[in-house]
């Protein structure tokens, strides 16, 4: 079951810790018809995290239940036991408002959801300066055990394998300057702010 809408979809991907949503913060404080899609997880609440807000949270059998109906545009297993995914009810829910939609989420997950909508998105990749960088951003968050950072870490170079599939990369080393491409980017692509 396919959506139709004349809304536009902006999709931010990239490596835990590379600054993804730092600047989607920055652009939907940029573009007033921007919205974000709040992804849902089956992961933990942190303690900053806010139901609704930050993640729909749901148990590993609650996000299983909505695969097995086809409520998910998108979905991945990031990690062993720890599903994310797209609701198609969340993207129809943005579009009936006349926003255009923004997105933060996992490569893969990115990748999937340009299939789906080829001509309505554009995919940018954010990419950190160095491995090195990223592992350094991770640590500094102090937000995972020590056995989920070294996933994180691994994942990581897995998916900056993935970065020549996006329409666009901003290089996160200075972040005024990835804010500015970034801007750059979705205005172009929008045709207006």
């Amino acid at each position: 079951m396919s959506i139709v809408s004349s809304g536009k979809l902006i999709i931010v991907a990239g490596p835990s810790g590379t600054g993804k949503t730092t600047i989607v913060r920055h652009l939907l404080g940029v573009f007033p018809r921007l919205a974000f899609s709040i992804s849902a997880c089956s992961r933990p609440m942190r303690p900053n995290e806010r139901e609704g807000e930050d993640y729909y949270f749901l148990t590993q059998e609650q996000f299983k239940e909505k695969i097995s109906k086809g409520d998910f545009i998108e979905w991945e297993e990031v990690y062993p036991g720890s599903f994310y995914g797209t609701l198609r009810s969340e993207v129809e829910r943005l579009w009936k408002a006349g926003r255009h939609v923004i997105f933060d989420i996992d490569v893969k997950g990115a990748l999937n959801l340009k299939k789906h909508f080829p001509e309505q998105s554009i995919t940018i990749f954010i990419q950190p300066p160095s491995v090195e960088t990223l592992m350094q951003r991770l640590k500094d968050r102090n937000t995972e055990s020590p056995g989920i950072l070294e996933q994180r870490i691994g994942k990581a170079n897995l998916e900056l394998s993935f970065a020549p599939q996006f329409d666009k990369m901003v290089y996160n080393i200075e972040l005024d300057k990835a804010f500015k491409e970034s801007v750059d980017i979705v205005s172009n692509f929008l045709g207006d702010k």
